[in-house]
Formats: C-alpha cells, structure tokens, sequence
C-alpha cells in the first residue's frame, strides 16, 4: 500500500490533532484514561491521511471511548441541566462478532451487550436494523426509477449502492462527478438511524436532539468520518445525527479496561423505538456478509420491472470471490445484471472499465473491505492488525444462521411512512432518507494508491 502524501503528512496531523484535542488539563482524570484515542490509519480503510483533512482528524481523534465517558460522568454531576439522554445503536454486523469472541448466541449477545451498556450509564440501546429497512426500501425504489429513466438520462444507469463510507469517500475525492451522478442517494443505514433517534424518538420523548447522545457501535472505522458529513447535521440545533461511532473493538477495550466478561453480564432486551412494541429477536437483511442491498434490490426489479419472482440468487464468481455477478434472463436475453464488488482492487477495476464505457452492470454493491462488512477493520483483527481469520469464519456462521425479515414486512416501518414522513413520496422523504454526493476537489490524485 502506498500514498504519496502519507509520511509527510504523519507528524504534522498528529502535531495538529494532539493541540485540537488538548484540554489544557481542565478536564478531570477518570479510569478511562489509558484508552487508545481514534486514529485511522492507511491500514484500517480507505480514509488515510491523504484524503482527511486536519479538522476531520482532529475530530476523529475526538471520536473514542473518552468521549463516551466524558458524557457518562456529565450525567453523574448534579447540574441537570447539562445531562444528556445516551442512546447506542448496534449494527447487525457487530452482533456476531460479540457473539463468535464470547462463544454466545447472537441474541444473547445483544441482550448482554446492551445489559453491558447499561450497566454503564446508557439509556436506551437500540437495533440499527429498521434503518437498513428504509435504505433498502428506498435503493429498491430508486433503483426502479433510474431504470425506467436510463434513455433519457446519461447518469441513471448503473447505480452505485451508497451504504459503505470508504467506498462514498473515496468516489468524492479521488473520482470525478462522472461516478459521483451514479451513487444511489438513500441514506446509509447508520445515517437513516441517526434520523430516527434525533428526529422520530426524539419528537416521541418530547426532548430537543441536541439533548440525545447517539452513538453508533459499527464495525468499521470509516463510520466514524460518515458521522461528521455536514450533510447529516441539522444546524437548528447545533446536533449531528450520530454524535460518537465506536467501533465492536472499542467496546471490548471497555470490558477490558472494566475486567467485565460478557458471560457474566445481565442479560437485557434491546429497546423499541415504539413505545407499544417490544423488540424480538435479531433477525437479519438477505446478503451473507452486509445488509444485502443487492440482493433485495435484484428481487424487488425483476418483480417490478419484469413480473418475474426470484426466490434464490445464483452468484458467478468473476475474478476473485470478491468480484462476483448475478443475471437475469428472460426469453433467452440477460435484462438485469448486477455485480458485488469488494475491496479497493476491485472498485478500481469497475471504475476503469466504467471510464472506458466498456460496464455492463446495472447496479453495484460497493463494499471497501474486502469480504464485506462483517470484515470491517473495527472488528476480527488479530494484534498485529490482521484479519483473525478463524474467528471471522465463526462470525459468517453466526451471522448465515440469523433470520431473515423482508424490509417490506417490517410494519413498523409502514406504519412510520404514514405518520412520520407523511407518505412514501413525500418531500420529507427525500429530506430525511436521502442525501447527495458531489466530487470534492483534491489537490493531488490520488489513482496512484495501489490497493
């Protein structure tokens, strides 16, 4: 791997970083002190140094476990006035890990992971899984609608899934709005959360959003910069949807700096979003290592473009097992083909062929790590920072085994359409579920990286 702006860059970031997150002492000491501050290297993801700016690192730096406990011991001091509601989101594909590293079932280990939490000071921990049910329903839509509109517009066609930060970053400052134009717009699942909890729970516990706390547990660390885009930040109240995203490791440094097992932890159940529904068990999206954009937008299409139910997705293997496609045929001719591609070498082969106008895709599942999600670098890394590849293969069994729901049978989810964002295609649909993305202007390109 390698970056031409990398070494030069190393002292001056940390120089930089270290006087914006000084405290001049004022802050007091607490147990959690000895906790790493977040850093993101070259090595953790896409967004090394090159492509993060010294404001972005600072606040990144700002982004650990610190931060939790800052707010934690807020909340002990008696000026009431200063507390704040803590909510934690988990991801589905942090769930696994916890349960593959502690040898639980992925329900028990959300019920002890959110006993852990609470046991902490945490108010309320909910399941990311309803906000993957609108960013799916959302892509599906979209997705049929660029389709239908793929004569009249250059840009419609293919779409590119937008869920993954490493992937998002890398296509606004490395290429051009020729790729940017064709990046679905539907809000991440962690940023569609973030609206949730400072928008919907918020209005329903009639408190301000700024008096929330939301942190994300994610398994990557990219998430931590998808946290600070300007554009998931409502200015009226001086709040970022997502406040702090700690990583699955981070919070495994929290027992361990606290010598609490899992196993030994008080089993508690997730919360609900609704006040009059209980939250059941884990169930998961179709996609054996991520939320399955492509999987479910592929059914959805045929079923709305073309009349045809598809019960099981066939995947051909390309050049490697993560680069894979899926077709469609009806009478004899290929009408839909989508491709997954994961890790950097090849995005970068589907961008090129893309610029050549040689893609045949209609829609990409764009994942930066390869293997996918439940292989982010914020979990199943051995202590020289490599994949712990047995424990990953735990976690793929744990994770295949978790029950499928379809988003469009989350009634929740139907119910929050009407009396929330007033209808499927209202204006407060596009505000709240969808975003933009644009190319940023880099000083220096950055195609030389070699993944």
């Amino acid at each position: 791997q390698e970056c031409s702006k990398k070494q030069k860059n190393d002292d001056t970031q940390s120089t930089s970083v270290d006087a914006l997150s000084s405290n001049d002492g004022s802050e007091e000491k607490n147990e959690f002190d000895t906790l790493a501050n977040a850093k993101i290297l070259l090595s953790d993801c896409l967004a090394c140094d090159s492509c993060m700016t010294l404001e972005e690192g600072a606040r990144v730096f700002q982004q650990n476990q610190k931060e939790f406990f800052r707010i934690l011991n807020l909340n002990k001091k008696c000026d009431t006035s200063k507390h704040k509601v803590l909510a934690v989101s988990l991801c589905p594909q942090s769930l696994p890990y916890f349960a593959a590293k502690f040898n639980l079932s992925v329900n028990e280990a959300a019920k002890r992971l959110c006993g852990f939490l609470k046991s902490l000071g945490v108010h309320y921990v909910f399941d990311t899984t309803i906000a993957a049910d609108f960013s799916i329903l959302e892509s599906q839509r979209e997705f049929v609608q660029r389709y239908q509109r793929r004569n009249q517009e250059e840009h419609a066609l293919p779409m590119f899934a937008s869920a993954c930060p490493g992937w998002i970053r890398y296509a606004e400052r490395v290429l051009t709005n020729l790729v940017t134009s064709h990046i679905c717009t539907a809000k991440s699942p962690q940023q569609i959360m973030g609206s949730l909890v400072k928008g919907y729970f918020a209005r329903q516990q009639n408190l301000s959003p700024d008096k929330i706390f939301h942190v994300v547990v994610a398994p990557c660390y990219d998430k931590k910069l998808e946290a600070l885009r300007e554009d998931f930040y409502t200015a009226l109240y001086n709040s970022p949807e997502v406040d702090c995203v700690l990583t699955s490791g981070e919070i495994v440094q929290i027992m361990e700096q606290k010598n609490v097992s899992m196993k030994d932890v008080t089993e508690v159940a997730v919360d609900s979003l609704f006040d009059d529904v209980k939250e059941g068990d884990v169930v998961r999206h179709d996609g054996k290592r991520s939320d399955g954009y492509l999987e479910h937008i592929f059914k959805h299409a045929a079923k709305e473009l073309f009349g045809m139910d598809v019960k099981e997705i066939t995947y051909k293997a390309l050049k490697n097992k993560d680069f894979q496609e899926v077709t469609l045929e009806k009478d004899g001719e290929t009408v839909l083909r989508f491709a997954a591609a994961y890790g950097f070498r090849n995005i970068q082969n589907m961008v090129l062929k893309l610029k050549k106008g040689k893609f045949l895709y209609h829609f990409v599942e764009v994942l930066a790590c390869p293997g996918g999600c439940l292989n982010g670098k914020g979990q199943a890394q051995t202590e020289d920072g490599k994949p712990d590849r047995a424990l990953l293969a735990q976690m793929e069994e744990v994770y295949t085994a978790i029950p499928v729901r379809l988003p469009e049978a989350n009634l929740q989810v139907q119910r929050m359409y009407q009396d929330w964002l007033e209808g499927m295609d209202s204006r407060k649909v596009q505000d709240t579920l969808h975003t933009t993305y644009s190319a940023v202007s880099q000083s220096t390109s950055s195609l030389d990286i070699k993944w």
